[in-house]
């Protein structure tokens, strides 16, 4: 079976299948990257927010670290039964249903009063959020075969660069909206930023197909092009798992990749949640200059994004990949934590280059060992299990900074963490390997 699939697959010329994929991409992808940039400017807007939520109703540093991070808990928790959801009803609609419920709590975050109502719209908002992003990775599965979806999921990720670029000169611009109509800038920042996710929802219902047979802009006979690859692809997989979600549970490979997301995951929302207030340690500076400054290491963020994961092609280079962007970002995490403003600057900015190279290519991994039910659940619980790390970052690193004035030891003890992270990883194996 797999080698009539395969015959079937190399008999399309080769200049037709760059067509589809390209398409493809057209397609798709602008869609999905406009949907997470909206989806990131509503998860971290609180970071620009921070200093004047603890001037207006109180907030300790500790108690915004330990927001940041409740973010996380109800986000993780729901992840699973989200993404089993979506593999039932669709992406379509599943993913407008995510977008219309945070875009309308992000803006309710302007009428947070105090440490109890910031803790529990954080909660709100990570439940509503849930199931987004480990959704639009099954989603990828559904269209990319292993060649193309790396450089998917890195275009993808481009999102939370592109958010983390614009965020910091809009959120500083906002923020400046001090005093009109009697609103705080944090509470004009909330709404005017919240609401445009219930928007595009809209745009997603009537543009997402749920997959290739259900796009109006594929033939019937590109749509079962796209499916032979994908049935290939997965026959050939001769270390896949199963299809249930115990399947997922049960392999060793999943668990090793959860571990190294884990510790990738601190490390990002750490520097999300973070990076503006050590910005704002360097200098009287206001809240715009803050805000541009903060978007030079997602610069960089991006232009990694855009480039590497493309050559993520055989599981050789997946894991060249990871241990190499793993080791790059410890070394950035140090240079900022020792080196004064501009070279600490540069330091992050090495960190931020391999986010989302990294981000892309753990993926490959669990995605090339599961089918079914088990995918769904499976990409679901590396996500879930990470994000955790999105809870320990921020909350731990609040406690520091509360106690000891600083953050720099924060910024160490993650990259050591890292380098665990860049050891575990050789041990990585995809399907067609043997673990």
């Amino acid at each position: 079976m797999s080698s009539t699939l395969s015959q079937n697959i190399r008999a399309v010329p080769a200049e037709e299948q760059k067509a589809l994929t390209s398409l493809l991409f057209r397609k798709l992808m602008p869609l999905l990257v406009l949907a997470y940039i909206i989806s990131f400017l509503d998860r971290t807007n609180i970071a620009l927010a921070k200093s004047h939520m603890v001037v207006d109703i109180g907030i300790s540093a500790a108690a915004y670290g330990l927001g940041a991070g409740l973010f996380f808990l109800s986000y993780a928790a729901l992840e699973i039964p989200s993404n089993l959801i979506m593999h039932r009803v669709g992406a379509r609609l599943w993913i407008t249903r995510i977008m219309v419920t945070w875009g309308l709590l992000s803006a309710g975050m302007a009428f947070v009063t105090g440490e109890t109502s910031f803790y529990v719209m954080r909660l709100l908002l990570g439940a509503a959020e849930a199931g987004l992003f480990p959704g639009v990775m099954l989603y990828l599965t559904y269209w990319f075969g292993r060649k193309e979806r790396a450089r998917a999921i890195g275009l993808f990720l481009l999102g939370v660069c592109v958010a983390n670029i614009v965020s910091g000169p809009l959120a500083g611009a906002l923020l400046e909206m001090d005093g009109v109509l009697g609103w705080r800038g944090w509470q004009w920042m909330f709404v005017l930023e919240g609401l445009p996710a219930t928007f595009f929802a809209l745009v997603v219902w009537k543009k997402l197909p749920d997959g290739p047979a259900s796009a109006p802009w594929l033939t019937k006979a590109q749509a079962q092009q796209i499916q032979r690859q994908l049935d290939a692809e997965q026959a050939e997989q001769s270390g896949h798992v199963g299809h249930s979600f115990k399947a997922a549970l049960v392999d060793r490979q999943i668990w090793l990749a959860i571990f190294v997301y884990f510790c990738h995951q601190i490390s990002i929302y750490t520097v999300i949640f973070f990076l503006p207030g050590i910005i704002g340690t360097y200098g009287k500076l206001t809240p715009l200059q803050i805000g541009l400054l903060n978007s030079v290491p997602w610069i960089a963020a991006s232009i990694g994004a855009a480039t590497l994961p493309k050559l993520a092609v055989t599981p050789q280079s997946c894991r060249k990949m990871l241990l190499g962007g793993l080791l790059l970002m410890a070394a950035g995490l140090v240079t900022a934590a020792v080196a004064g403003p501009v070279v600490a600057l540069v330091g992050f900015s090495m960190t931020a280059f391999m986010f989302f190279v990294v981000q892309s290519v753990v993926f490959l991994f669990p995605a090339s060992r599961l089918s079914g039910a088990a995918l769904a659940g499976g990409l679901a619980l590396v996500n879930t299990c990470g994000l955790i790390g999105g809870f320990i970052g921020p909350s731990v690193m609040g406690l520091i900074e509360q106690s000891t004035g600083r953050t720099t030891n924060g910024l160490l003890i993650i990259a050591v963490l890292l380098v665990v992270a860049a050891l575990a990883s050789t041990r990585l194996r995809q399907g067609q390997e043997k673990s």
